[in-house]
């Protein structure tokens, strides 16, 4: 299982966090501009009467944009103000997005829906969590009586760590409010985590991370408080391959056991 480097952290001029591996180059945190309302369900089309060998990807925010306009019929004004942008960027994004739509259609290539700077809608966390520091890194963890719970998409609790200088500072426990990995992810994105470790994770739960600027630690089993303190001493074992993905397509329950021995990967 692969081990995490240390997350140092480095800032800009005015206070922005960039992620560092050790030894590494920093890699600026990716902005949350564009408000995303619906996660798309269906991540890649590819042609039918070829296998195509080429891949072409569509950002996320160009998916909205195609939704909301095409989809749904709006105006590029009324589209700018539920994706919380200007008319003028919604203009650019969804000229980009019809280009590699064409190109997808026309050189029989394969869409994937991916990326992009997203930002979910508002959603309420308790008032108890604490407001992040500028130079603050917070880790969630899926929590259940001090273990990492082993399915994302059904945690009922986080526990955040504030790490500041390499070292935890503060520790919490929260309530989530809501399933689903949609709402978790937008759970996580306002309470301002920048990574998560959690155990069997979904696909669609990936992507919805990746898209609100998570980083990513899954297939991590024990303690909780062991797991954050490993992650930021650079010595975490993880497993990026666990997932539970079976429950999205049946609408199942996995206990986590079940998840933990299989590395079959929750939402």
């Amino acid at each position: 299982m692969p081990r995490g480097p240390a997350l140092l952290l480095t800032y800009d001029r005015n206070g922005v966090i960039l992620l560092q591996r050790k030894g590494g180059k920093a890699v600026p945190r990716p902005t949350r501009c564009r408000r995303i309302e619906k996660m798309p369900i269906y991540r890649s089309f590819s042609p039918d009467d070829i296998s195509a060998a080429d891949s072409i990807r569509i950002t996320v925010d160009e998916f909205e944009t195609l939704r909301l306009l095409d989809d749904e019929g709006l105006t590029q004004e009324a589209c700018a103000s539920r994706m919380n942008i200007a008319r003028t960027t919604v203009t650019a994004i969804y000229e980009s997005a019809r280009r590699k739509v064409a190109d997808a259609l026309v050189h029989g290539k394969r869409l994937l829906v991916t990326g992009g700077c997203c930002e979910f809608p508002p959603v309420e966390i308790p008032k108890t969590v604490l407001e992040k520091g500028n130079f603050v890194m917070r880790i969630a963890v899926t929590y259940e009586n001090g273990e990492v719970f082993q399915h994302f998409g059904h945690t009922e609790q986080f526990k955040l760590y504030d790490v500041e200088n390499g070292a935890i500072v503060h520790e919490q426990i929260v309530d989530t409010n809501g399933s689903g990995h949609g709402a978790l992810a937008g759970f996580l994105q306002a309470a301002k985590v920048d990574a998560l470790i959690c155990g069997g994770i979904g696909m669609g739960a990936q992507m919805a991370l990746g898209d609100a600027g998570i980083r990513l630690y899954a297939g991590v089993q024990g303690s909780a408080d062991a797991a954050a303190k490993a992650l930021t001493e650079g010595s975490l074992a993880y497993d990026p391959d666990a997932r539970c993905d079976h429950h999205e397509h049946h609408g199942g329950d996995c206990g986590h056991d079940h998840c933990a021995d299989r590395h079959c990967g929750g939402n």
